[in-house]
């Protein structure tokens, strides 16, 4: 087995504890009745926001990513295959929106005991690049993204030794001595 092949299987077998991003920061989550104009100031900062119920128990209820927006710019007036039929959550209608009326509801969530194998396949599977991560209570703990896991993968492998090359003076051609 190459050196990538162990390197990937290692990385598959780590546990989503060591990878996972706390939640410890407000600007990563909104209760359900919280108002659109502050999911919005948070989305501007960040490509999704979690939903909870609320932040004395932290029960996740859905996801908000940037996609889930869309519907609130619909014009009044589009083709059927553009945007459907504007819905009472367009922006055209001065309602108020709360973030359960556009959230994604039921995310996919991870246990920190879980591998990161069995997220990438979560996240290929259900084509999601986020995932909430509770504890057994069913509490949002973290979160741990597709983003974060290039970056710690990309770390890792600039951690192995560099792959060496040669040429033969017989054949004149480069040999791969790794």
């Amino acid at each position: 087995m190459s050196e990538k092949q162990t390197s990937i299987n290692e990385f598959y077998a780590l546990p989503v504890q060591d990878f996972m991003q706390p939640i410890d920061s407000p600007d990563s989550y909104v209760e359900k009745i919280d108002e659109i104009d502050h999911v919005f100031h948070l989305l501007s900062q960040r490509h999704h926001i979690w939903v909870v119920d609320q932040k004395s128990t932290m029960q996740v209820l859905g996801i908000i990513t940037e996609s889930d927006t869309i519907q609130l710019f619909a014009p009044a007036y589009t083709p059927l295959q553009s945007f459907d039929k504007p819905t009472l959550q367009s922006f055209q209608f001065g309602l108020s929106i709360s973030a359960q009326e556009i959230m994604s509801a039921q995310p996919i969530s991870a246990k920190p005991d879980d591998t990161i194998g069995d997220i990438i396949t979560k996240m290929k599977q259900h084509k999601i690049k986020q995932l909430a991560v509770i504890d057994a209570n069913d509490r949002l703990i973290g979160e741990l993204t597709l983003h974060y896991l290039i970056l710690e993968y990309s770390k890792r492998q600039k951690d192995l030794p560099p792959k060496k090359n040669k040429i033969t003076p017989e054949e004149n051609t480069l040999i791969d001595t790794a």
